[in-house]
Order: structure tokens, then sequence, then C-alpha cells
């Protein structure tokens, strides 16, 4: 039986969701202001593929949690765009200085929070909260990473362009994943339409990758990033799914 799928990416207006079915061209595309009204989507998503951190360590490693450091080398180029997740006390820190303070505190080797990351800290804290209300919803929600899942589109390898230059999208990087989205099955109508007000080019492409991975996971066929997942201290998943 067909089902609702998300994928979902952070933008500037909230949530952009892309809700496919587990197959064919139907889609329907919204920005939510809200992480938990996606759980409680008229749609009801089996599964939800959101590219944001699940599960925080109490402490950060080297380049952050194993997630981060087994995908970053599939991405060449691509890398930089997976950041490293510090330890829960910084992600729940009142301010960046805090975070900073914190991150170096709960950290081996000793790493401040990158100012892109803090920036995403309420959407991570927004999605830890709702995670943590029970397990019925771990069982539906998994961590994706666009560049990660458009790897996996791109038979494994990674791409050699990227999406934004100087802060701007960069339409060479566009075009070649809008290629591989329509290569994946995702519907021409939504790759090729502009975006909600709130989100960019580039947001509605990353949901759409996101929800490609949301139908590998129902499928069966999608990987964990690292393949054994670790779990923090309330049991939230610690893993890049692709």
């Amino acid at each position: 039986m067909s089902v609702w799928l998300a994928g979902v990416d952070g933008c500037r207006g909230g949530w952009l969701v892309a809700f496919v079915r587990t197959s064919g061209e139907v889609a329907r595309v919204r920005i939510e202001s809200r992480f938990a009204d996606i759980l409680t989507a008229p749609e009801q998503p089996a599964v939800v593929a959101v590219d944001m951190p699940i599960g925080l360590p109490p402490r950060a490693g080297y380049g952050g949690r194993a997630a981060e450091n087994v995908v970053r080398p599939l991405l060449g180029q691509r890398q930089s765009s997976v950041f490293s997740v510090p330890s829960r006390a910084a992600i729940y820190a009142p301010d960046y200085l805090a975070a900073c303070k914190t991150a170096l505190e709960t950290s081996d080797p000793p790493r401040k929070v990158s100012k892109q990351l803090y920036m995403i800290a309420p959407k991570i804290r927004e999605v830890d909260a709702a995670l943590r209300t029970g397990t019925e919803l771990v069982r539906r929600v998994f961590e994706v990473h666009p560049e990660v899942a458009f790897w996996r589109l791109n038979a494994e390898r990674a791409l050699d362009e990227p999406k934004k230059v100087k802060g701007k999208p960069y339409a060479p990087g566009l075009a070649l994943r809008r290629n591989l989205l329509e290569g994946a099955g995702m519907p021409r109508s939504v790759i090729h339409t502009p975006p909600p007000r709130g989100a960019g080019p580039d947001d509605l492409l990353d949901a759409l990758a996101c929800a490609a991975i949301a139908r590998r996971v129902h499928a069966g066929v999608a990987r964990s990033f690292p393949a054994e997942t670790p779990r923090d201290e309330f049991g939230l998943p610690m893993a890049i799914w692709a």
C-alpha cells in the first residue's frame, strides 16, 4: 500500500517539507513552522527523513560524532558541509559564547562550536525535544544529510559541483542535483517548481533528496553510517542514513 513519506530541510521560514508517496509523481511541498507539526500532519508520514542531527553525545570526539567522521570521506570537496556536532550541553547553551565554553569543556580534543552549526541549534533542540517524547517517533524519524543523499543518488560518487558559490545559488550545481533527483524518480513537476516563500531553491532540492532517502528507508534498502548505530543517553540513534 502506498503511504506518505517526508523529506525535511530547515529553511529560513521554518521547515521545508516534501511529502511524497512511496512511488510515483504525487507530491506536496510546503513550509511548516514547527517540526512537531510534520509528525502530526494530515499525511501522517510513515518515514520522516530530516536534515538535522539526531542524538547528542555527552562528550564530542575528534570531528564530532562517529556519523560525521564516517560520511565525510565519501564527499570529496563537499565534506565541509558536514558540521561537527558538539555535546548536548553545548547545543542547549543559552548563547554562542556559552556554547563555545561548554563545547571546549566537553570535547576531546577541546573544540569550540562552529557558528554555522550554532545557528541551527534551535532546530536541533526542536527535533531533540520531539523525539524524546516517545519511542514510536524514533522509529519514524531518521537523520539524513543532503550531500550524502546526493552521493547515494550519484552511484556513490561525490558531487563535483557545489550548490552555492559565495552564498549564492550556483546554477551548474543545482542542475546536477535536479538531474539526480529525476533519475531517482522524484516528481519532475516539483523539482522544477520555484520553492515556497521562505525557502531557497537549494532548500527545495535538499528536501527532495531527503525524501528520496525516506523512500529507501521505507523500502528497507537504506544504510546507516556508521553501520553499528551508537545511541545517546536518551536512547536516540546517532547515525546518518542514505
